[in-house]
């Protein structure tokens, strides 16, 4: 056999493994083809005959997987089937995603296709891949509250298919758009109201009519009018709609799919013990009862509880529904949202909580109506605050996803010989500062800056 030779040395670094334990003081990884060919610890004499990038003062770290996001294909956007974001859109989270550290992602928007993975920009370095929530609620779901994305291929597509086209995992079965979240709260009913009123409130705002609407668990059958007339006093909307009509509005807006989100919970549930695959959920207060109902309906189920850290919980809410899934056997997903350090609508409360707790098996973004924080700030979060040990923290979004999911990632999410050379090179003080990215042995992010981008943009204007 034939030896690999060497190509790139990164010298000099502190190395955490991925694992949740290992971390290298001082040492170095040695990069073949699109593989690692080996990690020493302590000085070696460098290379000649290989590229040298020296990590003095910085850690190197497994690339991310992100296993819980969207709006990066072509195809319909979120559990809504929405329409698809513009290719400068697409571009702009692509780019997001890589100059944070992130080399895999899994777009979880559910109704997208294997062929509308993103391939404008041309050759971008990260790697997307799809899941599949293509079930009859699912998709009647996205059609009553939105589905405008949504053409006769997604609508006749099945699961079956989609596996068999390279689909990697199931779901996002439900979401805010369909199950009364986030998505409800920054977008469909701003939109609403605003479509009745012409004024557009915060999603803020918006999340406190909802929950005096419907509740947080969207089980009130009649809305609470004082309520909601106390949040009409003083604010934008207190002279154009009065509380009655503005609770028919909430109503009208956020129930319809909510019957069939609930019932797509259960076909992603049994299509996941009968596919044996990886199935993410949509965790929050309307689905806590019935996710833990499905882990003990279907035991071979592999679910991810996604945004375990949701804003409708409670901390102690949160930490009860995520003991009580993890129990059952449930892999328990915490997301950055917009919580780490952007804070629109959201704080880390919950986040830091199941942290403490010990109940975090991995770490995403999930989309925050594109505000979202990356996964290496709540990384350095986790680490400054004392919350977890470097290397613990780092696990949640590289080996611990590569275990979870290795449809995606088995190849990868690991510092070790023979494992894919995704790596991401951050500095020491600063765990959410990137400087280089590679991606399968080739430097992508040199200096903060994607390597190439002048060149895709010269392809793209040739005619």
């Amino acid at each position: 056999m034939t030896k690999q030779k060497l190509d790139t040395a990164i010298v000099n670094g502190q190395i955490v493994t991925g694992d949740g334990v290992t971390e290298i003081e001082t040492g170095n990884v040695l990069i073949g083809g699109q593989v690692i060919l080996d990690v020493i610890a302590g000085v070696i004499d460098r290379p000649t005959n290989a590229r040298v990038i020296d990590a003095t003062g910085c850690k190197i770290l497994p690339g991310i997987i992100n296993a819980h996001a969207h709006g990066c294909t072509v195809g319909p956007t979120m559990p809504s089937g929405s329409r698809a974001f513009s290719p400068s859109v697409i571009e702009y989270h692509l780019n997001r995603h890589l100059l944070s550290g992130t080399t895999t992602l899994l777009n979880v928007c559910g109704l997208a296709l294997t062929d509308e993975i993103a391939t404008t920009p041309i050759d971008h370095p990260l790697e997307v891949a799809v899941s599949t929530a293509h079930t009859p609620a699912n998709l009647a779901a996205a059609i009553t509250v939105d589905g405008t994305g949504l053409g006769e291929r997604h609508k006749q597509m099945t699961i079956e298919a989609m596996v068999k086209a390279g689909a990697k995992a199931l779901g996002e079965a439900g979401g805010g758009q369909t199950l009364g979240g986030g998505a409800q709260d920054y977008r469909f009913i701003p939109d609403a109201i605003y479509k009745a009123t012409a004024i557009r409130i915060h999603p803020n705002l918006a999340r406190e009519i909802k929950e005096a609407v419907v509740g947080r668990k969207l089980d009130h059958a009649v809305a609470d009018l004082n309520a909601v007339d106390d949040l009409l006093h003083g604010s934008v909307l207190q002279s154009v709609i009065d509380a009655s009509a503005l609770a028919e509005l909430v109503r009208a807006t956020v129930m319809p799919p909510v019957s069939l989100s609930l019932q797509g919970l259960a076909e992603i549930a049994e299509a996941s013990s009968r596919l044996e695959l990886p199935a993410i959920f949509h965790l929050a207060t309307p689905t806590a009862e019935t996710l833990m109902r499905l882990a003990i309906t279907y035991p071979k189920a592999r679910m991810i509880a996604a945004h375990s850290n949701h804003p409708s919980f409670e901390a102690d809410e949160c930490v009860s529904a995520a003991r009580g899934l993890r129990t059952n056997g449930v892999t328990i997903d915490v997301s950055t949202l917009d919580c780490i350090s952007t804070r629109w609508r959201n704080s880390p409360t919950n986040l830091d909580r199941l942290v403490l707790e010990g109940l975090v098996d991995t770490l995403s973004t999930d989309f925050a109506g594109g505000d979202w924080d990356s996964i290496l700030d709540a990384i350095n979060r986790m680490v400054r605050l004392g919350h977890s040990s470097l290397a613990g923290a780092v696990a949640l979004a590289t080996g611990n996803v590569a275990k979870a999911l290795p449809e995606l990632a088995s190849d990868r999410g690991l510092i070790a010989p023979g494992r894919l050379a995704d790596i991401a090179i951050v500095e020491g003080h600063n765990l959410s500062r990137v400087r280089h990215v590679i991606k399968k042995g080739r430097i992508v992010v040199r200096n903060g800056d994607i390597c190439g981008r002048h060149e895709r943009r010269q392809q793209r204007r040739r005619p």
